[in-house]
């Protein structure tokens, strides 16, 4: 095989592989029950798979280090967040919301998100380890707060322009069908009173 075609087979791959998820995801919404298949967006249940993933990376890798390193736990936390939400970001670009914005300004944007969340986040799980709380179940309780509230920003912040152009593209295409639906009938009205005769 040539340089040539492999590099052709590689472009074709990393161009599959978003559309492939985003099949999967919409195969995932359309079976949802109670009805949730008509309220929760395909893009919620590829950020809930990637995102899911990358929060049992943080977990591991705060277990590591708090529990056989002895790293302060707000350290191990930090960490764990850092890398967790850097491979969260680049999934959710490439494979959820695929989107070609300038990278430079959504880094920025979503460096921002990131900021308020993490305070969000060590406040809440440090005031339950602080109360009590198991770390791991702390941590666990704080990541689904800031779940709903990463997704929110990602879609609604981040990744906007991205949204808004797919949303508007079934409108667009809608559009098109409907009037290409009526113009058969304008054409044969505009063809009927070309023939009609004089009286």
């Amino acid at each position: 095989m040539t340089s040539e075609a492999r590099d052709s087979t590689a472009d074709h791959d990393g161009a599959a592989a978003p559309q492939r998820f985003a099949r999967l995801c919409a195969a995932v919404t359309a079976r949802l029950p109670f009805g949730l298949s008509r309220v929760v967006p395909p893009t919620f249940v590829g950020f809930a798979a990637i995102n899911g993933s990358t929060f049992c990376a943080d977990l591991l890798i705060l277990t590591v280090l708090h529990s056989h390193w002895q790293v302060p736990y707000a350290v191990a936390v930090a960490v764990g967040y850092a890398i967790a939400f850097a491979l969260s970001f680049v999934l959710n670009r490439v494979l959820n919301f695929r989107s070609h914005g300038p990278l430079g300004r959504q880094t920025l944007v979503y460096v921002g998100v990131v900021a308020v969340n993490f305070a969000i986040l060590v406040g809440v799980s440090s005031a339950l380890e602080a109360a009590g709380v198991q770390y791991q179940v702390a941590r666990i309780a704080a990541g689904a707060c800031e779940g709903l509230f990463m997704y929110c920003a990602m879609r609604w912040v981040v990744f906007r322009a991205t949204t808004e152009r797919r949303t508007e593209a079934p409108r667009e295409r809608r559009t098109r069908r409907g009037r290409a639906a009526r113009s058969p009938g304008r054409e044969r009205a505009r063809s009927g009173s070309g023939r009609r005769g004089p009286p």
